[in-house]
């Protein structure tokens, strides 16, 4: 059985930052990049996944990217992954998440995993969309903000925890092949010893491009996205105010503060 691991190469940005001179991102000199923190909970699932089973179960970690995102393969490499795949062409260049999205769908229809999982967000752009919009480009069963999994390799199905608003959780059942998608907490992501460090430093990273995986250039990039980004902004510092006096003379002051607001 293989199971297929969608991460992502995040940026966080520095205290003292700058717009790019396009106007359309953070100047790359001011980010620090790493694994995504929900992907590392998705990889390490499928890692818990193959140690617990009695065949033999491969984690293909699989990431959309230039070379820069080779690190973040080696560390899942390093912490239990069996193979790393980056996919990327010029062309793939400001691919929205849903573009992202049919990329690692032929990924998937390449690898013909029983299991895709993914993390529920990125902790840089926060859509939670790549993972659905995958799982419907397969036209595969998917659950979202995944907490908890009873699932052993080789299933025809399984019983999973999801997260809902307000602190609920729901019990579901679903069949495989299927994508879900992974929340902080599911459990504990391991360290990478010093030795698997070194022995993920040696490993190849297969690179496929868009021939490779049968895609045309108009599916990808700005040509193949639903969205694109035209202006980022740094938002205006504010000021705040503390409200004094009685129960009544604070509401009257709110109320006047909103008037005031809409009259603007």
């Amino acid at each position: 059985m293989k199971i297929l691991v969608g991460v992502k190469r995040v940026a966080a940005l520095e205290d003292d930052f700058r717009i790019r001179a396009d106007g359309r991102d953070v100047d790359e000199e001011y980010l620090n990049h790493d694994l995504n923190e929900w992907d590392g909970f998705a990889l390490e699932q499928a890692v818990l996944i193959k140690e617990a089973a009695s065949t033999e179960v491969q984690v293909v970690a699989v990431t959309v990217g230039p070379e820069e995102c080779d690190e973040i393969l080696r560390a899942c490499l390093a912490k239990g992954a069996d193979r790393a795949v980056r996919v990327w062409d010029d062309a793939m260049t400001g691919s929205d998440p849903i573009a992202i999205a049919s990329v690692l769908a032929a990924v998937a229809r390449r690898e013909t995993p029983g299991l895709v999982l993914a993390g529920a967000q990125s902790s840089d752009h926060g859509h939670a969309t790549v993972g659905i919009a995958l799982s419907a480009a397969l036209d595969w069963p998917h659950l979202a903000v995944v907490v908890g999994l009873k699932y052993g390799a080789g299933d025809a199905r399984a019983s999973a925890t999801r997260e809902l608003e307000a602190g609920l959780l729901q019990e579901v059942e679903l069949t495989f092949p299927a994508v879900l998608t992974i929340q902080l907490g599911i459990n504990k992501p391991r360290y990478a010893s010093l030795r698997a460090i070194k022995q993920a430093a040696a490993k190849p990273i297969e690179v496929f491009g868009l021939g490779d995986l049968g895609l045309a250039s108009a599916k990808v990039g700005e040509a193949g996205s639903a969205s694109r980004v035209r202006r980022m902004l740094i938002p205006e510092k504010g000021r705040a105010q503390m409200i004094e006096g009685t129960a009544q003379q604070k509401a009257a002051r709110l109320a006047q503060i909103i008037r005031e607001y809409k009259a603007a």
